[in-house]
């Protein structure tokens, strides 16, 4: 790194955040982003006039603490205002956690491969990361985990579902694992891709939340309610570290727009998750299919699915999908498909089957 300016050493230790690659062109072919997990159906009926209406004054701040939108969530997941954190998606309510818990000195403890802000974030704060590598299925490694604990430990960081590798974290392994957790050690639960889980043994966060004062769950309105380019997520948490995080996180953020669209996407909750459960059926075929044609894919839990490839063969594969006018998203140990168009998941299973039938 240059010397020219006094940047801080540890931005040599990680490299920046790398979005999904949009499309390449080709001739004759829909262009599809398979890349990013966003939500491929059109928005609910309605919404974009909400959001509209919001932004009509443009030159005035929204509400810094989101009063009605964080009023809806605690109705929702009936917890107190005193619990919920608004921020600008998911990946702000972390960074303001990892901002509250971590410095030199301590200790992060998180799933690997996981969601790539896990170490960004935890280099960010100068802390120590103990990436746990997940279990063969994809599946988190609890023992692995609890046995990385120690005194320096502030932050453990769970994935339900995983991303990029799919599985949920099952209630009976997450209550063995929290038994071993200090009750000073905070966790959170970062349950981005919740809603299109199906598994009957998942662990339910809030649910869980009420039984341990030290967990904090993650959400967002990215994933299934499809408002990810809005930005709004949000936390719940322990009144204690739910204040600590509010000192942190960036003031009005979460703007007038996406306020609103968040509070009309949740008034409607029950059409979000009728589309997620179709999604998630959509999903369950797509994952059958390529193993059926000889790929390796864990159980998806997400809006999204994960084909485990050596590093060759994921080169292979992401380069073919893109021939094929398919962005896909080729991360350490394969490569993680969206669920998106039918036309898109058909040449992505000719892919498949050119590249791992053979």
């Amino acid at each position: 790194m240059s010397n020219r300016f006094s940047l801080r050493s540890a931005l040599a230790e990680f490299p920046a955040y790398v979005p999904g690659k949009p499309p390449a062109g080709a001739p004759g072919l829909t262009p599809y982003k398979l890349s990013s997990n966003e939500h491929h159906l059109p928005p609910l009926s309605g919404i974009l006039d909400v959001i509209a209406g919001a932004g009509k004054v443009p030159a005035a701040y929204p509400d810094p603490k989101a009063t009605q939108l964080v009023a809806d969530i605690a109705a929702y997941a009936e917890v107190d205002v005193s619990e919920v954190v608004p921020g600008a998606g998911a990946s702000e309510v972390l960074s303001a956690l990892t901002n509250i818990t971590l410095e030199a000195g301590t200790s992060v403890v998180y799933p690997w491969p996981s969601f790539e802000m896990y170490p960004i974030l935890a280099s960010a704060r100068g802390a120590e990361k103990r990436a746990v590598p997940l279990l063969t299925d994809g599946r988190h490694d609890f023992q692995g985990m609890a046995a990385e604990i120690d005194d320096t430990t502030r932050l453990i960081l769970l994935c339900s579902p995983n991303n990029p590798t799919g599985p949920s974290v099952r209630a009976e392994e997450f209550e063995g694992f929290m038994a071993e957790v200090p009750p000073n050690v905070i966790v959170a639960l970062d349950e981005a891709y919740w809603e299109f889980a199906t598994d009957a043994e998942a662990v339910a966060g809030v649910d869980a939340y009420r039984r341990h004062p030290n967990l904090v769950v993650v959400r967002t309105f990215s994933k299934a309610h499809g408002l990810a380019g809005l930005r709004v997520g949000y936390g719940i948490a322990d009144p204690e570290i739910a204040a600590g995080l509010r000192q942190v996180v960036a003031p009005f953020g979460v703007t007038a727009g996406a306020q609103a669209g968040a509070r009309e996407s949740l008034a409607r909750v029950d059409e979000v998750l009728v589309r997620a459960k179709e999604i998630a059926a959509t999903r369950d075929q797509f994952a059958q299919d390529l193993r059926d044609l000889g790929c390796r894919v864990p159980d998806a839990q997400g809006n999204y699915v994960w084909v485990a490839l050596d590093a060759d063969a994921a080169v292979a594969f992401e380069d073919a999908c893109a021939a094929q006018a398919v962005a896909v998203r080729r991360l350490n140990g394969g490569v993680r498909i969206s669920i998106g168009a039918d036309e898109a998941l058909e040449r992505v299973k000719d892919v498949a089957a050119e590249l791992i039938g053979r």
